[in-house]
C-alpha cells in the first residue's frame, strides 16, 4: 500500500468500515498492547493507514484469520491521514498504549528502529511458527527496517517506481520507438528517454510527470549513473553525475518538459493530463492501473523501468511499508502469529488480489501477472527484485526525507536558484546527520 503523498489518506468510507470492524472485534479489557479479552480470548490490536479499498481487503484478511485462530480477536485501528499516523503511534509507544503490531512507512522506519521500541524479528521469522522466512523477502526492500543484521520490520507489500507511458501521445510527438521494446533490447538509455521528452515538449506536451519524492528523484539520479549516499555521506549535490541529474530535473521543471504532480491544480492534475495525452510519461507504481482504467483505452498504456546510463538494468526505487512488533506487547506469540501470516505468501495473495500493490514476498508473483496487464507487468517484479527502499542512512534521521523533498521543491518551482538550492540542501543534510 505504498503510494505517492496525495494518496496517503483515508476516505470517509474507510473510517466507517474501520469503526464497524472495531466494534465487532472489540473485547480488550486493557488500554495497552494486547489487553485481556472476553471468554479467554486474546485481543491483538494492530494499526495502519490506507485507502477504503485497502481497509476492505484487510477486513477480509482479519475475518479469515480469526476463523482459523478462534482464540485470537483482531482489532484494527486506523488514522485518517498518513501525516498524522506516525506522530500518533510514537505518542502511543511513549505512553505504553500502542497496538501490538503496526505499519511503519519507509520514510519513518528509521526513527522507530533507533528509538528501541520494536522487537527484533530474526529468530521468530526463522523459527518453527513462521510463515515468512527472512530470506523470503528481497534484501533491498528491507531498507531502514534492517540494522546491523537485525530485522525490525517486514515489508508487507511494495510499489516499484516505473514509468507509465501513453503510446498515442508518443506517436503524436513523432516518436516511433517503443520504450518497452528498447528496454528489452538493452537500448533504453537516459539519453534516449530525454530525447523523447524533448520531442514531446516540441509537440506541445509535457515529457514526464513526477511526484516530488525519493522514488522519482533518486531514480533519475541513478539513470545518470550518480549516487545519493556514499559511505554514510549525502553526495547527491556533489557527485558530478548526480548534480547533472538534478540540474536536468530543475531545467525540465522550469521549461515544463517535466511537471510536478504535487503542484498541479486539482482541475487539471496529473491523472487528467496523462489520460488526455498531454504528457507522455507518468512515474508511478502498480496503483496506476486504476488511473489508466479511467482513461478508457487500456491498451494505449504500458510500463518501462527508469532508463540507465548505458541501457543495462539498474536498481530502481521501491516504495515499501513495514509490519513491526511492539517490544512491549503482552502477547508477543499471538502478535507474531498475526504478523507472519499477514506478510506470508498466502496472506499477500488474499490481501493484494484486487489491490494496487506488488507482493513483497517471493512466490506471490501471480498477483501481478494474472490478467496480463499492463503488457509488461513483469517489469514491476523485475524492479522489485533488484530494487531498493529508501536509504537506511536517510530514514534513520526523523523527517530528513521530507526536508530533502521540501528543499528540492523550492528548486523545482524556481523559488531558489539551482546552485543556491544545492548549497542549502547539502547544508541541511549535513546539519541533520552531523
Amino acid at each position: 500500500m505504498s503510494f505517492p503523498p496525495s494518496k496517503k489518506t483515508l476516505a470517509a468510507a474507510a473510517l466507517a468500515l474501520t469503526a464497524a470492524l472495531a466494534t465487532a472485534c472489540s473485547g480488550s479489557g486493557g488500554g495497552g498492547a494486547g489487553g485481556p479479552a472476553a471468554a479467554g480470548k486474546v485481543t491483538i490490536r494492530w494499526s495502519t493507514w490506507g485507502s477504503a479499498e485497502d481497509v476492505a481487503l484487510y477486513k477480509a484478511f482479519n475475518d479469515d484469520f480469526m476463523k482459523r485462530h478462534p482464540n485470537i480477536v483482531l482489532k484494527m485501528e486506523t488514522v485518517p491521514k498518513y501525516e498524522d499516523y506516525h506522530p500518533k503511534l510514537l505518542t502511543q509507544l511513549t505512553s505504553k498504549t500502542a497496538p501490538d503490531v503496526f505499519f511503519v512507512g519507509d520514510d519513518n522506519i528509521g526513527k522507530f528502529v533507533a528509538s528501541g521500541v520494536l522487537t527484533p524479528l530474526n529468530d521468530r521469522l526463522a523459527g518453527p511458527t513462521s510463515k515468512s522466512r527472512p530470506e523470503d523477502f528481497f534484501e533491498g526492500v528491507y531498507g531502514g527496517a534492517k540494522k546491523d543484521g537485525k530485522i525490525y520490520g517486514v515489508p508487507n507489500d511494495t510499489n516499484p517506481e516505473v514509468l507509465w507511458y501513453g503510446k498515442k501521445a508518443l506517436q503524436e510527438a513523432g516518436i516511433t520507438e517503443d520504450p518497452a521494446e528498447l528496454n528489452a533490447a538493452g537500448k533504453w538509455t537516459m539519453a534516449k528517454y530525454l530525447e523523447m521528452n524533448a520531442k514531446l515538449k516540441a509537440a506541445g506536451k509535457a515529457g514526464s510527470i513526477f511526484w516530488n519524492w525519493y522514488g522519482s528523484t533518486y531514480s533519475v539520479i541513478g539513470g545518470f549513473g550518480g549516487k545519493v549516499w556514499d559511505g554514510g555521506r549525502f553526495v547527491a549535490t556533489t557527485d558530478p553525475k548526480s548534480r547533472e541529474a538534478l540540474s536536468t530535473l530543475a531545467k525540465g521543471y522550469a521549461d515544463k518538459t517535466f511537471l510536478s504532480a504535487d503542484v498541479l491544480p486539482a482541475s487539471n492534475g496529473a491523472n487528467t493530463q496523462f489520460l488526455r495525452g498531454k504528457a507522455g510519461f507518468y512515474a508511478g507504481g502498480r496503483w496506476m492501473i486504476e488511473v489508466v482504467k479511467k482513461g478508457g483505452d487500456q491498451a494505449n498504456y504500458d510500463i518501462v523501468p527508469f532508463p540507465s546510463e548505458t541501457g543495462a538494468p539498474m536498481p530502481g526505487a521501491v516504495a515499501a511499508s513495514y509490519l513491526a512488533l511492539n517490544k512491549d506487547s503482552r502477547t508477543p506469540d499471538e502478535a507474531f502469529t498475526f504478523l507472519t501470516e499477514f506478510v506470508s505468501k498466502e496472506g499477500q495473495l488474499l490481501r493484494l488480489k484486487s489491490g494496487g500493490a506488488v507482493p513483497s514476498i517471493k512466490g506471490a508473483e501471480q498477483v501481478v501477472l494474472e490478467g496480463g496487464y499492463p503488457a509488461h507487468a513483469q517489469t514491476l517484479l523485475d524492479v522489485r527484485d533488484t530494487g531498493f527502499a529508501n536509504y537506511p542512512e536517510e530514514v534513520a534521521v526523523p523527517g530528513l526525507t521530507k526536508d530533502i523533498n521540501d528543499e528540492l521543491m523550492k528548486v523545482w518551482t524556481g523559488k531558489v536558484g539551482f546552485d543556491e538550492g544545492m548549497t542549502k540542501l547539502q547544508a541541511l543534510v549535513d546539519g541533520r546527520i552531523g
